[in-house]
């Protein structure tokens, strides 16, 4: 390693000035800058936004700007240390997040975008996004995907606000000047059963003719809650203690990721238990679906209750705990897709020091 790297003040003025006329800078005054040793240089923080807070922040929007006005009624979540001048409001470098509100009635319009995004149900009944002529109804807790290039619109038939929190793998298609949207006719969205409730119901099973079959990149739209958590629960039930049940959203056809740049997954933690993952070199953003608990990210401590949400830098340092008297639910996005495919993920262990921040405590039945 080089330790006494040149600076560009020692280079004559009429050199530098050679280099500028010819759109050249030299890379060795900042070669620490852009390639640091042993892990990145971080500008994002550990953020905690709590629902509580922005909930009277969303229904006021609501009051100020209508649907026509808005097309998207959106707050987004802007981590403090990242400059939302370059690229854009972003939870973490990666991860785009939204808190998106519709009301009783409205109907936000077709159209399709070049960013990939989720939509996670946070409250409310009577929601429902139509992806590509697929009608997916929005119950809390639920995944609803509307991957890259397909039309989505979102709509409210029933009597309150519907909300949801939106993320997207903007920063990354942003940056590389990649993003746009256009805009579509109303899709002929059925009243039948979306296909996570008539084709895709179970685990190892999928209508015979897609066996074999080229497979559909995004076969499953919709992820229901009520099936996750169960599957959760069943896995919490048998695990031993102090291991987490922690399932991952993929693709039914082929057992990939769900989407190209982000990662979705969900875990359960019983009463009492702590989630130490490896220190990993993705951003990740927590949503708190049920329960209260206490989180440490970098050594920053948060105590979360129901629907708030945490982004954690790469590179983190992250324990969670379920202090609550039943099982705490939380959703979780990633960019380890995205690290995989170009071959740059990677994990370390923690050192002791972190595994002793929230000691060990015993697990009591849920």
């Amino acid at each position: 390693m080089t330790t006494d790297l040149g600076t560009l003040d020692e280079l004559p003025v009429d050199y530098r000035d050679s280099l500028a006329a010819q759109n050249l800078v030299p890379l060795w005054p900042a070669l620490r800058s852009v390639l640091p040793y042993d892990k990145p240089d971080r500008l994002c923080r550990p953020t905690m936004w709590r629902y509580s807070e922005m909930r009277p922040l969303m229904l006021r929007a609501g009051d100020l700007t209508p649907m026509e006005k808005a097309e998207r009624r959106v707050l987004m979540l802007t981590n403090p240390g990242l400059d939302p001048g370059v690229i854009g409001p972003r939870a973490t470098p990666s991860i785009f997040l939204g808190l998106q509100m519709i009301l009783p009635g409205e109907f936000a319009p077709t159209h399709k975008h070049s960013p990939s995004a989720v939509r996670f149900v946070i409250e409310g009944e009577g929601g429902y996004t139509v992806v590509e002529g697929e009608r997916c109804p929005m119950e809390k807790g639920d995944l609803i995907l509307t991957p890259s290039g397909l039309w989505h619109e979102h709509g409210d038939t029933g009597k309150g606000p519907v909300v949801w929190l939106d993320a997207l793998d903007l920063p990354v298609v942003y940056a590389i000047e990649a993003s746009y949207a256009t805009d579509g006719n109303e899709q002929s969205g059925g009243n039948t059963l979306d296909l996570s409730q008539t084709h895709y119901r179970r685990a190892g099973l999928l209508p015979y003719d897609r066996i074999g079959a080229t497979p559909n990149p995004y076969a499953l739209k919709r992820y229901p809650w009520s099936e996750v958590r169960e599957a959760l629960l069943a896995m919490a039930t048998h695990n031993p203690a102090n291991h987490v049940a922690h399932l991952g959203y993929v693709n039914p056809e082929t057992g990939e990721p769900c989407m190209a740049i982000l990662g979705f997954s969900a875990l359960a933690l019983r009463p009492g238990e702590t989630w130490t993952p490896p220190i990993r070199s993705t951003s990740a953003v927590l949503h708190v679906i049920e329960g209260r608990g206490q989180a440490q990210i970098d050594g920053q401590e948060m105590n979360f209750d129901e629907s708030d949400t945490i982004a954690a830098p790469t590179w983190a340092e992250i324990q969670v705990r379920n202090t609550g008297p039943t099982t705490a639910f939380l959703f979780m996005v990633d960019d380890a897709p995205m690290q995989r495919k170009l071959g740059f993920y990677e994990t370390r262990q923690r050192p002791d020091r972190v595994l002793s921040l929230l000691g060990s405590h015993p697990i009591a039945p849920d």
